[in-house]
């Protein structure tokens, strides 16, 4: 069911603008202390400790790839429409970004790009974001475009209830989209974008290791055909003899 709200619904706008990952003040002195869970129903984030008093409320785990939070697609498409918004895959889970990432340069070029932050894209999607995506019903639309974005999620719980990881994916490798393009039914119809392996550094890595044990491993004694030369050497010299007398 859509919602028929014509206002954003308080709970979007603070996850769109809540800082995730931060230690919790109430559980300081404990492990696993980051924030990486938002109740909808009280627009907070909290931690795996704070979880007793919102077992019966609807919870979202965050994610973090990259230092930047993202959502399970399959926990986002519970609460939005998610065509057109690009996925990606990691660690074999399909997610999407809550916010757009910075950009270190402008995209220049005739490709896709995003509708709202000019990010590059595969074809055929629109939006590297579910923000970006929020951004342009309502720059187009108002906030009555919303209504057609939102579903109406009354239950949503944690992939295990009563318990959550903690939503980190291989945060020292680099997500980016594949060169090709796979159409997924789970992502709308807008296909899934896998993320480029790191193979290349690895077998790098490998053959630069393998180098150094070489060298490391050589031998400290002179080479064979040096101790021949050595001793041709010597056999060409005027024998000494003793004196005659």
């Amino acid at each position: 069911m859509l919602v028929s709200s014509n206002t954003p619904p308080y709970w979007l706008q603070v996850l769109l603008t809540e800082k995730f990952f931060n230690a919790c003040i109430i559980h300081e002195e404990a492990k696993k202390n980051e924030k990486n869970i938002f109740c909808l129903d009280c627009c907070i984030s909290i931690c795996p400790h704070c979880l007793s008093p919102h077992n019966s409320h609807r919870l979202l785990q965050i994610r973090r790839y990259v230092y930047h939070d993202v959502i399970r697609l399959g926990d986002a498409q519970k609460l939005f429409d998610c065509a057109f918004v690009q996925s990606y895959t990691t660690n074999s889970a399909k997610v999407v970004f809550i916010n757009p990432r910075p950009q270190t340069r402008q995209f220049r070029g005739s490709g896709n790009i995003c509708n709202t932050c000019e990010r590059s894209l595969q074809d055929p999607y629109l939006f590297c974001s579910l923000s970006c995506k929020i951004d342009h019903l309502i720059r187009t639309k108002g906030a009555s475009g919303l209504s057609n974005f939102l579903f109406e999620c009354k239950f949503l719980f944690l992939s295990e209830p009563g318990s959550s990881d903690d939503g980190l994916m291989t945060p020292d490798s680099v997500l980016e989209p594949a060169a090709s393009t796979r159409t997924s039914s789970s992502s709308g119809g807008c296909g899934e974008v896998g993320c480029r392996t790191l193979a290349c550094t690895a077998t790098t890595e490998i053959v630069r290791k393998k180098r150094s044990s070489l060298s490391a491993c050589r031998p400290i004694f002179p080479r064979i055909s040096e101790i021949s030369a050595s001793l041709m050497n010597r056999r060409k010299k005027t024998p000494n003899r003793a004196p005659l007398y």
